[in-house]
């Protein structure tokens, strides 16, 4: 990811150990302040992924994966630190995944820093993979709508959605790219558009509620990211998913969904079991501290919602671009 820092930019992960600490830029505070923050311990870790210092479900996985390290490293009991951050956010399945990855390599007797940067460089591979099976779907001249951020700050480096963007642009390829707003925590305007931008690949921001206005207009690709893809192809993503994919449906427009095999939970029958994060009324009735709503106003707010599989074009994934109905293909994989 290219990070733009005091008018020069560099490549930088959004995660990464040194030392005895985690370090992860804090996505709260961006676009206008890129800030880094150090954790040394798996509660401090846990935290930072409920209060969304690191989002997008593959870096939650590598944060949980680190977050096991420091506390192998700490002498910490592994499956009460295990139970600590499987709680901190329900949805994402790379959480519960990374988790369990680092409880077997651990009682393996691996390296607990070599594991987790195992782990951590794993995703960036199959998001590069991800890439590369997704380019050839970006035309050009193309015009590709996302929602939410699934870029590098998601995903550790190159991103899910993103990353057949990142391809198919370092190819050549000219493009445009819809990035819609993604109320309430604004991930598209604050952070898929802040990647974009220092990656030089153009795009405007919408508002969530014009997404249909552009998608009549011309759009010829939608490609979001996942958090958790059950047996049967439904899966959740950030809440405002769902309606993009039924107007999508009804104007004959394909539909991907971005993901690496991490992200399927094959336990999960239909989207239905798929648990779903309700966060604080604040963050739809407030921004940036101030209140935007009548005093004394309630408000619901749904972090995520289901798509069902009929929506769904096909997945992009490491494995290649899979149909619905052939999701459960991945089921004798463990994502090892």
């Amino acid at each position: 990811m290219k990070v733009d820092c005091n008018g020069a930019k560099r490549d930088i992960r959004a995660l990464w150990f040194s030392g005895r600490k985690l370090m992860m830029i804090d996505q709260r505070c961006l676009p206008h302040r890129v800030r880094v923050e150090e954790y040394r311990d798996h509660t401090e870790v846990a935290t930072a992924i409920r209060d969304m210092v690191v989002r997008g479900a593959p870096s939650i996985g590598a944060a949980a994966a680190y977050g096991m390290c420091l506390a192998a490293m700490n002498d910490s009991d592994l499956l009460m630190a295990a139970k600590v951050l499987k709680a901190a956010r329900p949805t994402a399945n790379d959480l519960f995944f990374a988790v369990d990855h680092m409880l077997t390599r651990l009682s393996d007797g691996e390296d607990p820093v070599k594991a987790a940067n195992a782990y951590a460089d794993t995703i960036v591979n199959r998001c590069r993979t991800i890439g590369e099976n997704g380019a050839p779907l970006i035309t050009e001249g193309g015009r590709v709508m996302t929602h939410c951020n699934a870029g590098a700050l998601a995903t550790v480096d190159i991103g899910t959605a993103l990353a057949p963007m990142r391809v198919a642009w370092e190819q050549g390829r000219k493009f445009f790219v819809y990035v819609s707003e993604t109320r309430p925590r604004l991930q598209g305007m604050r952070l898929t558009a802040w990647e974009l931008q220092n990656e030089g690949i153009p795009y405007a921001i919408i508002a969530d509620s014009a997404s249909g206005f552009y998608m009549r207009k011309g759009v010829d690709l939608i490609i979001v990211g996942a958090d958790r893809i059950t047996a049967n192809g439904d899966f959740a993503n950030k809440i405002g998913t769902y309606e993009k994919a039924v107007i999508a449906k009804a104007l004959d427009i394909p539909f991907y969904v971005a993901a690496p095999i991490s992200t399927f939970d094959l336990s999960l029958p239909t989207g239905d079991e798929i648990p779903i994060e309700n966060r604080g009324e604040e963050e739809v009735i407030v921004i940036e501290g101030h209140a935007i709503a009548p005093a004394g106003a309630t408000a619901f707010n749904p972090a995520f919602d289901v798509t069902p599989h009929e929506y769904v074009t096909g997945f992009i994934t490491e494995a290649g671009i899979l149909r619905p109905d052939e999701v459960r293909k991945i089921g004798g994989s463990d994502g090892e």
